[in-house]
């Protein structure tokens, strides 16, 4: 029976909402910060553990972003969320590595979720948490390790003439994202080869036993990505939507850009999902086609020795009176009548292309 995977007993089973408690795996990881400050002519770098520092690093008059890696320090979560001073419900839903994407729009800042796929060195699919803050001057991102897909938008912010370094922190958030649903395709993608690997040995006569197996894994696949993608189409639906002043109006051409994306994001699911659930179709008709050939077969020979063992049974029988018996050649006459039949048969089952 295949296993189906829920989530263990929630740690904030009987706490107060607002309560800050890390929900996930990496509990072990220390939290390490990056601040970048850039302006249109400047750019600087600082990476620390210490929140304190972090706060002391930004610079006025600059656009921040503040990268935090590691989410099971909650203590250092909670006095960065208090310094922009973000409501105690965002920051339960920062450590909940549980928690669906989502957006919250506040008068000063917007707060969206996302989950961040990215495949590993061994090119098994990676799914992360991600909490973003979207404030004036400012963007604050959260994540559970550092490994990301952000480096992309790390080196356009080097470079001083790049459209990011000259536009606000809605920008900012943008480019995050856009980062975020680009990586989108290179999984899907991944599992689209998978699909026609598959879909290339279910052709072939050496099809393994655990190829059901391989189905399966990647149904389950598929409906992990789904499940992570599927709600951001509704994050960047409200984005486009949004009245908030936080979002610039130049820059909603650009969610709807990514609007349009995710939404081929989600076709694209959808058609590699159907393909996966026509494998196992597939796979049960290659069986039942190899199993009509054997029985053909079984067939085509149990026809040809059914008149050659009614022969042998009549003549074997223990009777006095059959005069055959005493005939000097019909044991030669015999044997060559059933290879006659045996000939007649096999003609007659080539005529019919059915050897």
């Amino acid at each position: 029976m295949r296993k189906i995977s829920r989530r263990k007993g929630s740690k904030s089973i009987g706490k107060a909402p607002g309560e800050v408690i890390y929900q996930g795996s990496k509990e072990d990881l220390k939290v390490s910060i990056d601040i970048i400050n850039y302006a249109s002519a400047s750019c600087s770098t600082v990476t620390t553990k210490l929140v304190d520092e972090a706060i002391k690093s930004i610079e006025d008059g600059a656009i921040t972003w503040i990268n935090v890696n590691g989410l099971s320090n909650t203590e250092s979560i909670v006095k960065l969320g208090n310094f922009f001073e973000l409501h105690p419900l965002i920051l339960e839903d920062i450590v909940d590595t549980g928690q669906r994407p989502k957006i919250d729009e506040y008068d000063s800042y917007l707060f969206i979720v996302m989950k961040m796929l990215y495949l590993n060195d061994q090119k098994t699919m990676v799914s992360e948490h991600v909490s973003m803050v979207i404030g004036d001057d400012y963007v604050v991102t959260f994540q559970e390790s550092e490994k990301d897909v952000f480096e992309s938008v790390r080196t356009r912010l080097r470079k001083e003439k790049s459209r990011i370094r000259n536009s606000g922190a809605d920008y900012l958030g943008f480019a995050l994202m856009d980062a975020i649903i680009d990586n989108y395709f290179v999984v899907i993608d991944a599992i689209g080869d998978k699909v026609e690997l598959l879909e290339n040995l279910l052709f072939t006569e050496n099809v393994s036993d655990t190829v059901t197996k391989d189905i399966q894994l990647l149904k389950n696949e598929i409906l992990r990505v789904r499940k992570n993608i599927f709600p951001s189409r509704e994050v960047i639906g409200r984005i486009v939507k949004s009245e908030s002043e936080i979002i610039n109006e130049k820059t909603i051409n650009y969610y709807r850009d990514l609007q349009d994306q995710i939404v081929l994001i989600s076709e694209n699911i959808d058609v590699t999902r159907e393909m996966i659930w026509g494998l196992m179709d597939m796979y049960m008709t290659t069986v039942s086609n190899k199993m009509n050939s054997i029985m053909k077969v079984l067939t085509i020979i149990s026809t040809i020795f059914i008149p050659l063992t009614f022969i042998v049974g009549v003549y074997g029988m223990n009777f006095e009176n059959m005069p055959e018996l005493k005939t000097k050649y019909g044991y030669y006459c015999v044997l060559g009548a059933m290879l006659l039949i045996f000939a007649a048969l096999v003609l007659y089952f080539r005529k019919k292309k059915w050897l």
